[in-house]
């Protein structure tokens, strides 16, 4: 037991050194590109925040926008290349095939948070997966991500803290 919990206590040392990476940025000091690529592809949204963060050995930058009432995370390079789009949607819009296995998959469960992840190269957007932040009956807080024909694809327990 001692040794399960060294080990979660670790990953918490991991998860927090990893997300130190992430630097906020002053939506005034944006890079011209991220702004100008942001502006055109969601020419009707707003602006609400900004980090930059290493993945890996390259820096990405993610913008957040709200348009039509919905939050839009928009991960773009510094040169203002999108590369990821994740759009909140509602629960009642995803496929049937996907709410159905949610559904199945976690009964009773309570829904926070619910995204489409679009994934972008070349220009070209491709729906990657579903991504939904949820609590179990059990009160387990997790986010799933599952693809478009109702496959869980990765399962992430979240705890209280920042993750």
């Amino acid at each position: 037991m001692r040794h399960v919990a060294s080990a979660v206590a670790a990953l918490f040392v991991l998860a927090a050194a990893v997300r130190a990476g992430e630097e906020k940025v002053p939506l005034d000091k944006l890079p011209r590109p991220i702004v100008e690529a942001v502006k055109k592809r969601f020419p009707k949204a707003e602006l609400k925040g900004a980090s930059k963060e290493k993945e890996g050995d390259k820096t990405v930058y993610e913008v957040s926008v709200k348009e039509a009432g919905k939050n839009v995370d928009v991960t773009l390079t510094p040169e203002g290349e999108i590369t990821l789009i994740e759009k909140e949607i509602e629960f009642k819009d995803l496929p049937k095939a996907v709410a159905a296995a949610y559904e199945a998959k976690y009964p009773k469960a309570t829904y926070k948070v619910v995204e489409e992840v679009i994934q972008v190269k070349g220009g070209k957007e491709t729906l990657g997966y579903y991504e939904a932040l949820l609590v179990t009956a059990d009160k387990k807080t997790l986010e799933v991500e599952m693809t478009p024909d109702g496959k869980v694809k990765n399962v992430e327990e979240k705890t209280g803290k920042k993750d």
